[in-house]
């Protein structure tokens, strides 16, 4: 079967100080065309904190430009990175602000899977790291009682994807906990290989939960690198990818290049992913 390949938004854009990711307001819509002219088949939204009412996801106007662009360069969106969590997590606020913070939540995060609704997008992910990780049991069941709530709000054709820094064994605990089909696993290969996990041992155990995966590497407790030249083993990565007959999209989320060079960095990452898939026969 042909795995989707894909791009983090804002990787085909001129970072110009803006950090290794972040939603591109300059250029999003180019993305769409240099995605075409690359051959990559989708392009994985950002919904991030900063000037969040200002994502074309957020307004009518905007969602019926991403469907046009959508159907004038064949490039899919079919998940959305909801990084926006990552900064504004409930859980972490003050006691006094945590029911306010909550709501906000709520009701932004509906929205946004309204829009997506709207474009036929079928995956949210949350990103459960750095300063939205999950640190102890009162956190893991406040998020999990929230998202249950947002679940039973949503159209059934929508998935979840959580991605976290837990163990393979805790994590899958967790996803079990919900007892929800529709909630698993994004896979992250540079962040895994930065905490020290076995690429291997994870997705063997996660197994289906899997609904995704970024590709990046990163050094051991380090910064992320060029692909295969930080700590991810991606031989272990697609042994067990294949033993698992995984079947969904790989996202390409790996270092930036030379600025102005966008380009010509995504197709050498393409190529280097295309090797591994072709190699292991997924």
């Amino acid at each position: 079967m042909k795995h989707n390949i894909g791009i983090m938004q804002g990787r085909l854009t001129q970072p110009k100080g803006r950090g290794i990711q972040f939603f591109p307001f300059d250029n999003w819509r180019e993305e769409f065309y240099s995605a075409q002219k690359l051959g990559l088949d989708e392009i994985e939204f950002i919904f991030d904190y900063d000037h969040y009412q200002e994502n074309p996801l957020w307004t009518d106007e905007g969602i019926v430009q991403i469907k046009n662009h959508m159907d004038k360069t064949g490039i899919k969106v079919q998940s959305v990175c909801f990084d926006y969590f990552m900064r504004r997590p409930f859980y972490k606020a003050e006691a006094e602000e945590r029911d306010f913070i909550k709501e906000e939540n709520t009701q932004i995060i509906k929205k946004v899977l309204s829009g997506m609704k709207k474009l036929g997008i079928t995956l949210l992910e949350i990103p459960l790291v750095d300063a939205s990780s999950l640190q102890n049991g009162h956190e893991k069941e406040s998020f999990r009682e929230w998202l249950a709530y947002i679940i039973n709000h949503t159209d059934e054709k929508i998935y979840f994807a959580l991605e976290t820094d837990l163990n393979p064994e805790d994590f899958l605990e967790y996803l079990e906990s919900f007892h929800h089909s529709r909630v698993g696993a994004n896979y992250d290969s540079g962040n895994s290989s930065g905490i020290g996990y076995n690429a291997y041992v994870e997705v063997t155990t996660l197994k289906n939960y899997i609904f995704n995966i970024h590709i990046k590497d990163r050094i051991y407790h380090g910064t992320t690198v060029s692909l295969g030249t930080g700590s991810a083993d991606f031989d272990m990565l697609f042994t067990g990818l294949k033993e698992i007959h995984y079947n969904h999209s790989f996202i390409l989320q790996a270092a930036r290049g030379m600025d102005g060079k966008e380009e010509e960095n995504i197709a050498r990452q393409k190529k280097f992913l295309t090797g591994y898939i072709e190699k292991y026969g997924i």
